[in-house]
């Protein structure tokens, strides 16, 4: 994790390395409870018998599943100490090189794009790389925009 002590050493932080964050399984019950909660119940997601006969071989998790574990992601990589609140902001570029098979691994790498100024905050446009242990190339790259307010 980096940490970094105030707004002003994250404003000088632009293109810091946030390291590599802790990793998360992704086991098929936890597909399936996606699966269930956003009701996407799309066979290569859910149907282990169909999909190891489809492109894969095994059933995959959702983009958006893996999309959505940038947050426990950036938790393990950046913390701004003095900050009142830090806040999902939005994203600005989301990608999808790699599928994610069922069982795997995910960890995340990080590093800082940008810090813009606005009215009482900090953005800090964070580029954020997903990676599944067993695959060469990113299960994600995403550009997560977090605003800090002081």
């Amino acid at each position: 994790m980096s940490v970094f002590s105030s707004v002003d050493h994250l404003r000088q932080s632009k293109g810091a390395d946030l390291g590599i964050s802790r990793k998360i399984a992704i086991p098929q019950a936890r597909i399936d409870e996606f699966a269930a909660v956003t009701e996407d119940r799309q066979w290569i997601h859910v149907d282990t018998d169909r999909a190891a006969k489809g492109p894969f071989g095994t059933t995959i998790a959702h983009g958006f599943l893996t999309l959505s574990l940038l947050a426990p992601f950036l938790t393990d990589l950046i913390e701004v100490r003095g900050a009142t609140s830090s806040i999902n902001y939005g994203l600005n570029r989301v990608r999808f090189p790699a599928a994610v098979p069922s069982n795997s691994v995910l960890h995340a790498k990080g590093r800082i794009l940008d810090v813009v100024e606005r009215p009482g905050a900090v953005d800090a446009i964070v580029e954020v790389t997903l990676h599944a242990d067993e695959s060469s190339k990113p299960a994600c790259i995403a550009e997560s925009i977090i605003r800090y307010t002081f």
